[in-house]
């Protein structure tokens, strides 16, 4: 642990008194940019996309299920991948919970991957979830959004040097560099509004930190995210903390 300020419990409350109003004035402004959010305009999805389901072939508007509002995770799991990546598994393990509440508020919330079906549900079931995950026919879905990438657009990533958390993180997902940049994990949602979806957001990045809820607690915690300087990620699949060789797939 390292040394920091000590301080009396006055000077704590008169601190924490000014951080709480700074803290109050970021969440009306979260208020706000959610607002804006809501705002954005609505653009009709013209592509006909296709899904392998549990259920068969479906369309995007199959995939609401009776709800008019859709939520989709595009989670790194490409055709090479045996196992999904564990960032996009963290996040994952909110998700899913989740998914019976917003199904209360309308919302139907599920996962997309390029991989075959097959290996998803059997992540799926490794995992504990209980969502739905489908498999892109063909990668238009995932591309038309920018979370598909081409060996030529990544060029420049590879003049730069392959960071030593890119490397662990492909080999946690059995596959090598390249197969694992080429996919990238992303949040899109649709409304459906007389029988046509149109697509109302998209966020990649820290744009989906909200289903990273453990950052949110790490930064309450004494020393914070503590990342800084780290070669390797800390980050592990729920099933993989303690053991020999967690950035190995099972």
């Amino acid at each position: 642990m390292p040394e920091h300020k000590v301080g009396t419990r006055e000077e704590f409350e008169a601190a924490r008194q000014e951080l709480l109003a700074e803290e109050k004035a970021l969440t009306r402004r979260g208020d706000e940019l959610a607002r804006k959010r809501r705002e954005l305009p609505w653009v009709p999805v013209e592509k006909d996309y296709g899904f392998e389901t549990e259920s068969g072939t479906r369309s995007l508007a199959d995939l609401f299920d009776g709800r008019s509002q859709l939520l989709v995770y595009h989670f790194m799991f490409g055709p090479p991948y045996e196992a999904g990546c564990p960032v996009c598994s963290s996040i994952a393990d909110t998700l899913d919970p989740n998914a019976v509440h917003l199904r209360a508020r309308d919302v139907t919330l599920i996962c997309s991957s390029r991989a075959p079906l097959d290996k998803l549900l059997a992540y799926r079931e490794r995992m504990g979830w209980s969502f739905d995950w489908v498999s892109t026919v063909g990668g238009d879905f995932h591309r038309d959004l920018g979370f598909l990438y081409t060996e030529d657009e990544l060029k420049p990533f590879f003049e730069g040097g392959i960071p030593p958390t890119v490397s662990q993180m492909a080999e946690a997902c059995g596959t090598d560099v390249l197969g694992y940049v080429t996919e990238g994990p992303g949040l899109s949602a649709y409304a459906l509004a007389d029988g046509t979806v149109h697509r109302t957001y998209v966020t990649t990045a820290r744009g989906l930190e909200l289903a990273m809820p453990y950052y949110g607690l790490l930064d309450r915690a004494p020393l914070g995210r503590h990342e800084e300087g780290e070669d390797t990620h800390w980050l592990r699949r729920h099933d993989e903390y303690g053991t020999a060789d967690p950035a190995r797939p099972a």
